[in-house]
């Protein structure tokens, strides 16, 4: 089944995609490639190298506090 995955705070859209989802394990890819876009868009918006430190010690779990997850038919 076709499925879109939506993860938003405060009415903003953090990441939304479509994924085949057969089963848990490929349900986990989904949530880890989620997990790893919003990971990476957010090192790519940091402008110097001691920003960049910065995030890297920084878990996505902060930037995803108080976000909704949200799973419908793509």
């Amino acid at each position: 089944m076709n499925v879109k995955l939506s993860i938003r705070k405060d009415n903003d859209i953090l990441f939304e995609s479509v994924y085949q989802i057969r089963d848990s394990g490929s349900f986990a890819s989904a949530c880890a490639d989620a997990w790893t876009k919003l990971r990476d868009r957010r090192l790519g918006r940091a402008a110097s190298i001691g920003e960049y430190m910065d995030l890297m010690n920084q878990s996505v779990l902060e930037e995803l506090q108080g976000a909704e997850i949200r799973l419908s038919r793509a």
